[in-house]
């Protein structure tokens, strides 16, 4: 289902509550907490941000820099150790 599609739903289905504000106070409510949820999850980085670090791990081996291991032990220890 593409995003206009969602949209298409969401809205529908918004209509059909919208005669009653007991629903739409909790569409309301599950909405807020929803979008707080995302809000503070430090790990969501936009399109741009995500290939900014890609780029910048790519220069950084360009300039040999980064960390290699000669075995799975040795890259599970350094795994380990963060």
């Amino acid at each position: 289902m593409t995003a206009q599609q969602l949209n298409a739903e969401i809205y529908r289905n918004l209509g059909i509550l919208a005669t009653d504000e007991t629903y739409l106070r909790k569409v309301a409510s599950y909405v807020k907490r929803l979008a707080a949820k995302k809000l503070s999850d430090p790990t969501l980085m936009t399109k741009e941000e995500y290939f900014a670090r890609i780029d910048e791990a790519e220069q950084q081996i360009a300039r040999g820099e980064g960390i290699q291991f000669n075995n799975r032990e040795a890259m599970n220890a350094w795994l380990n150790s963060l």
